[in-house]
């Protein structure tokens, strides 16, 4: 029947693998296994007695991540620019069995791109926890670098020279089973570890699944992706709100002699652990979410 679509024609309307892709897979590996690095900050602050010179670097690092993530952004975009304008195509045609199938199709296909991204980011947060002694010997050189120089830039050029990085990759090493079962959570609190499972794996899912409710539903797709902002807004004050005071306390005790270091590196590493939880929660997250961001983004343009 003229008019017919094709279901097997999905592929070639979006293919799967495309160098957008690529790139974003790429810059989330990079971008998590950083932000789960800075957390070796509040242990080098603690171990130099520096603890407002590692917050600074903190800030440093994890700003220099968030930027890093507007460019893995950017590469979302022509990724749901395409499967929408494909879906878009074929509204009209909605009717026809065939058409439905392949919309149906063009959403799956994206939805598994967007998957394979946030397994990048499991990924880069699995990487930045096996290299926290790296991170940690480099935020303590970093601390000295700065007290002897009292520039940061001119410190940061530092990890530009070969002797530098080659120390640095020298600190790079799997951490023996013995040294990860021997954490105790007896002394962190909980609530700390529970609200960084919750608030990573909102923060994690919270572009994705703005950028999939756009191509769920064409008709609201700008509304659904500017409805990120919100989600990733809100992920930032919960961790303000609920993580970091928390964990601060933790050092500045420390520091003070009331708390063995030992905690604190206990709670750098289940930070990290429950990192990786939250990411592989945002898996479950991410069609539930999206759906929710679709349904209010029509509420907001239709207003019911």
């Amino acid at each position: 029947m003229s008019g017919t679509v094709a279901p097997h024609s999905a592929q070639a309307l979006i293919p799967f693998w495309s160098w957008q892709l690529a790139v974003a897979l790429a810059i989330n590996v990079v971008v998590q296994a950083i932000q789960i690095g800075a957390y070796a900050a509040r242990l080098a602050g603690v171990r130099t007695g520096r603890i407002a010179t590692s917050i600074s670097l903190f800030n440093l690092f994890v700003t220099a991540s968030r930027l890093a993530t507007l460019v893995y952004t950017l590469m979302l975009a022509p990724l749901s620019d395409r499967a929408g304008n494909a879906v878009k195509a074929l509204v009209d045609r909605a009717a026809d069995p065939a058409a439905h199938q392949l919309i149906g199709a063009i959403q799956h296909t994206f939805e598994w791109q967007l998957r394979l991204i946030v397994l990048a980011g499991t990924l880069g947060t699995i990487l930045g926890s096996l290299l926290l002694p790296m991170f940690t010997y480099l935020y303590e050189r970093g601390v000295r670098s700065f007290e002897r120089t009292k520039s940061l830039p001119h410190s940061m050029t530092r990890l530009g020279n070969p002797r530098v990085v080659w120390d640095l990759l020298r600190r790079v090493r799997i951490p023996h089973y013995r040294e990860i079962f021997g954490f105790s959570t007896r002394n962190i609190p909980r609530r700390l570890l529970t609200f960084n499972v919750v608030v990573t794996g909102i923060y994690a899912i919270g572009v994705v699944a703005a950028y999939y409710a756009s191509v769920l539903d064409v008709n609201v797709a700008r509304t659904a992706v500017s409805i990120s902002g919100i989600i990733n807004g809100i992920g930032t004050i919960a961790f303000t709100f609920f993580v970091d005071p928390t964990s601060s306390i933790i050092v500045d005790e420390a520091v003070k002699g009331e708390r063995p270091h030992e905690e604190v590196k206990a709670m750098v590493f289940y930070l990290s652990l429950t990192a990786i939880v939250g990411w592989l929660l945002s898996q479950l997250l991410l069609w539930p979410a999206a759906w929710v961001i679709a349904a209010v983004a029509h509420v907001v343009n239709h207003g019911r």
